[in-house]
């Protein structure tokens, strides 16, 4: 095939293992978004996530992660749900509402790069998800697929900020989108208003005062979970780009029991049906005896009126 043929028959593939948006760049080292992310080290912003001081420089340059590594094929997959918890159970992130994304985006990543290999044998393709060392709010925006938000997340123009993002290390020339020039969050402050901990500047992000960092580590971390018994949305309820955004589209993604169990659901729950239940759940990174506590601290909490966040 020829580079337009490749870059086609890749996209074609995304699409039909579900994903929702795809976008391609060349390769070539973050050389200005590393240095960002040595002086957010340096700054002591990442808390306890030591591992973000590895393979910095596998970050800066993918090449590493994939000999020949000549495109990056960068997709989202859309997580915003279209029913949410009932108004008095302790609040569940959007993201962890269905299958643990890692898993699921795997998978489909596998399905991509078979079907890929398959057609052209020469190519060879690696797959990321969050877990590697890729900077993939930089590549999503490299491949034209938004902007990196005063929240510090990826915002799409057309799924908001509630998206997963996967890559693909390609070692072929691709078809190349233009890159999106700027962030478009404008003199809008709503997301870093809204987060309970103060842990937003525009563009920057403290971990050490993150409830969505906090609420999934063992133990007390003295940090004022709000409503949130598991990760937090707050910023992304607030950002109008989120407003307007379509609900995800994947059947078979959402765990029903996240939508149905009301606080006294919750409250009944023991370890041998949360084992049960969240088998396939992000949920499992904390446990039942760190998630009890948060949820037994979340009930009966009534809505801050002095943060803008509906979720706490």
């Amino acid at each position: 095939m020829n580079k337009t043929s490749l870059t086609q028959y890749i996209k074609e593939a995304v699409a039909a293992a579900g994903f929702d948006a795809c976008g391609t760049a060349p390769v070539a080292p973050l050389t200005a978004e590393t240095a960002q992310l040595r002086q957010w080290l340096a700054d002591g912003r990442h808390a306890g996530m030591t591992y973000m001081e590895r393979y910095t420089d596998r970050r800066e340059n993918p090449a590493l992660l994939l000999d020949g590594a000549r495109s990056v094929v960068v997709m989202l997959y859309s997580y915003k749900p279209p029913a949410t918890q009932p108004p008095d159970a302790p609040k569940i992130a959007y993201y962890a509402y269905g299958r643990d994304y890692h898993d699921v985006i795997r998978h489909k990543l596998k399905t991509v790069i078979a079907s890929v290999a398959a057609a052209c044998p020469e190519v060879r393709l690696r797959g990321f998800v969050d877990s590697a060392p890729v900077l993939e709010k930089a590549w999503a925006v490299r491949a034209g697929l938004g902007w990196i938000g005063k929240n510090c997340l990826l915002v799409s123009p057309r799924f908001g900020s509630f998206t997963f993002i996967a890559e693909l290390l390609v070692t072929a020339e691709l078809d190349y989108n233009t890159p999106t020039a700027a962030s478009r969050c404008g003199s809008c402050r709503r997301c870093l208003d809204a987060c309970p901990g103060g842990a937003l500047d525009a563009y920057r992000i403290d971990a050490n005062r993150c409830i969505s960092y906090h609420n999934k580590r063992k133990g007390n971390n003295g940090i004022d979970i709000g409503r949130y018994c598991f990760g937090c949305d707050c910023c992304q309820l607030a950002c109008p780009w989120n407003f307007a955004a379509p609900t995800h589209r994947h059947a078979g993604w959402t765990i029903p029991e996240i939508v149905r169990f009301s606080a006294a659901d919750w409250q009944g729950l023991d370890e041998a049906a949360f084992n049960r239940i969240f088998a396939q759940s992000a949920l499992r990174e904390t446990g039942f005896s760190k998630l009890q506590s948060n949820w037994n601290t979340c009930l009966g909490k009534q809505p801050s009126t002095s943060r803008r966040c509906p979720g706490n």
